[in-house]
């Protein structure tokens, strides 16, 4: 498996958000995009899910250039997206959120009930409450959930955009101990985050976003101690 975003060129009207971009994500990789808001991260994952159109360039999904595939039929090849903002049902149950990711799903119910064990084993606090609406969860637990709906789709890659948003600290490291969890499981993880340095440490690869340009790319560690990304997003100069 590997996602290749090639020269990729988006327009919201006349205006161009993201100016020829290219990105690799490798099997097994955490891959990170950090930089301001409005840089185009959430764009680049929008474009990747099928919810916007490449203006040029190509994607390209385990060898074969999904362009004009509809959105979601590329859930069906293995890209699951976890929207910022969560996207849950708020008057569904918890269980009824996570039976939304396998919508398209056609294998056996044995093996779906698998996947939801799976959910409940990586979120437990999902499995005490499984017959609550989405809408009373905490923040951080909605996060849980819609990360759930979307492992339930079986993808090869996930997309994570935002997932500390808005989230108390502690809460923000059990996200992010989870992310290690779900790459370590064998799904690839390409992941937009305002807390550079969260990302960074957890991710093998990074690429710098500056209106809607690749300004830098590197191993995470490698730009976790770059001054200038120290400077810019991570609040610490060099010391």
């Amino acid at each position: 498996m590997r996602l290749e975003i090639n020269d990729l060129h988006v327009h919201y009207g006349k205006i161009e958000a993201i100016k020829g971009v290219s990105v690799v994500v490798n099997q097994g990789e955490i891959v990170t995009l950090i930089g301001a808001n409005g840089a185009g991260k959430t764009t680049i994952l929008k474009t990747i899910s099928g919810l916007r159109n490449v203006s040029q360039g190509s994607i390209v999904f385990d060898g074969q250039e999904i362009n004009k595939i509809p959105a979601h039929e590329r859930v069906d090849l293995g890209i699951s997206q976890v929207p910022e903002g969560r996207g849950i049902f708020p008057g569904m149950t918890v269980l009824e959120n996570l039976e939304m990711g396998k919508f398209n799903r056609k294998d056996r119910k044995a093996e779906m009930d698998e996947d939801l064990d799976k959910i409940y084993s990586l979120f437990p606090r999902l499995k005490e409450r499984t017959s609550q609406p989405g809408g009373t969860l905490s923040g951080g637990e909605q996060q849980m959930l819609a990360m759930g709906r979307a492992l339930m789709a079986r993808p090869k890659v996930l997309l994570l955009d935002e997932p500390s948003m808005g989230l108390a600290p502690l809460m923000i490291a059990n996200i992010f101990n989870i992310i290690t969890e779900i790459n370590k499981s064998g799904v690839t993880i390409l992941l937009v985050e305002q807390n550079a340095q969260q990302a960074l440490q957890r991710a093998h690869r990074g690429y710098v976003l500056e209106t809607g340009n690749v300004v830098k790319e590197a191993k995470a560690s490698d730009l976790l101690n770059d001054p200038v990304v120290r400077e810019a997003y991570l609040g610490t100069g060099a010391h």
